[in-house]
């Protein structure tokens, strides 16, 4: 009975060697997808939100390491000075999301499929600050936007997220709104409760907001 135990035990072992090995996208899968997700909703519940957003702006970071941020306080001073070129303000997240609030005069350009048709006419050196949800989405588009040869983009650190976590204005048809696409119910947790559009999850390839 210990060698047939033995030898099934071997061929579970065998078996699930063979599966991995038939599914070499699962390790980048879980390191890129799920392990985020789990930490950064471990982070919120021990840690608070103020310690996540760091966490998370260290990882993407560490992912794009030439991309550039500037802070919502520092955003925030930016427009309220009339003596400074304005940024274009961009939204790097989806339709839906964009429908349900975004920062005032923010246009839209999606970070799976990017497109220049919304900077038709803006200089390659005028600044550009780019926001998602939490802020990988706006990365990853800061970072092909540097591509194309824009040389003054800013990624907005805590995206709309933390921008309406601290009761700054946010729009839905030129009109102010407290509702904010939550991205899904993981990474809502980000989002103050009060602030919750309720609405369908998000569906993107993509490892964060």
């Amino acid at each position: 009975m210990d060698d047939e135990s033995e030898l099934e035990g071997g061929g579970r072992w065998e078996r699930a060697r063979r599966s991995r090995a038939g599914r070499p996208w699962l390790g980048p899968f879980l390191m890129i997808v799920v392990v985020p997700i789990l930490i950064g909703a471990a982070v919120v519940l021990i840690a608070g939100r103020g310690v996540a957003f760091d966490a998370i702006r260290r990882l993407t970071a560490h992912k794009f390491p030439d991309v550039q941020w500037i802070t919502t306080a520092e955003l925030a001073r930016w427009r309220e000075d009339p003596g400074r070129t304005q940024p274009l303000v961009v939204d790097a997240r989806t339709v839906p999301e964009y429908l349900v609030s975004h920062l005032r005069g923010a246009v839209r350009i999606d970070a799976g499929r990017p497109s220049l048709h919304p900077l038709r006419g803006w200089a390659k050196n005028g600044p550009i600050v780019v926001y998602a949800s939490v802020g990988y989405r706006s990365a990853r588009l800061a970072h092909w936007l540097a591509g194309q040869g824009f040389i003054n983009v800013l990624n907005l650190q805590g995206s709309i997220f933390e921008w309406a976590n601290e009761d700054r204005p946010i729009f839905r048809d030129d009109r102010p709104t407290t509702q904010v696409h939550p991205y899904d119910r993981r990474w809502g947790l980000l989002l103050d409760s009060r602030y919750r559009a309720p609405v369908p999850d998000v569906e993107t390839p993509f490892a964060a907001p």
